[in-house]
């Protein structure tokens, strides 16, 4: 069973990454806030009582959880917005109001892209992750955990059940790799 200082040394330890993780998945953050805030509270609050070598798979779960859940609230909420914008324009002037003519996206956000720039980096993320998945097994969970789960060498070699020196090879044959498919398919690095 985790103490109260070893849960508090894991939240600590796993704050900054976890935040990474989540304004790479929303991209905003004031919501990646929240998020991480939300997952450490479910933790500790429902499985504060788990010994401590489990708390950092269910909180990687809980974390991606929230994330979803997120998603999910932005898309009701975006759909009550587009189905009450039409009722009230601006001034009581009802025939000439678009909310899209109104709406002005936040600097840097997805909604401030053009759509050309969302498919290519859509496009780009896509042939990214079907390369990732043709690694090696060994290489790719390595990648993985080094480089989106932001573990440094000694956890992932822990986490991997093997040396530092084998994470470190793993993981440059894992960007040689990618680096190479992803040249070859024309994308510049």
């Amino acid at each position: 069973m985790a103490t109260d200082k070893e849960l508090n040394d894991f939240l600590e330890n796993v704050e900054r990454r976890a935040f990474k993780q989540a304004v790479y998945a929303v991209r905003k953050d004031e919501a990646a806030l929240d998020i991480v805030q939300d997952a450490m509270i479910k933790l500790a609050e429902k499985y504060g009582d788990k010994p401590v070598n489990e708390l950092p798979m269910l909180f990687q779960r809980i974390l991606q959880t929230t994330i979803l859940d997120y998603f999910r609230r932005e898309k009701v909420r975006n759909t009550w917005v587009s189905l009450f914008s039409g009722f009230s324009g601006k001034d009581g002037d009802d025939d000439d109001f678009d909310i899209l003519a109104s709406y002005e996206a936040e600097e840097g956000s997805a909604a401030a892209e053009s759509s050309a720039d969302q498919l290519e980096r859509a496009q780009t993320l896509r042939l990214i992750e079907e390369e990732v998945q043709k690694l090696p097994g060994r290489q790719r969970e390595a990648f993985l955990m080094r480089y989106w789960q932001d573990m440094d060498v000694a956890e992932t070699a822990v986490a991997m059940g093997c040396s530092e020196g084998s994470v470190k090879t793993h993981c440059s044959r894992a960007t040689h790799a990618l680096a190479d498919a992803l040249k070859a398919k024309g994308i510049k690095l």
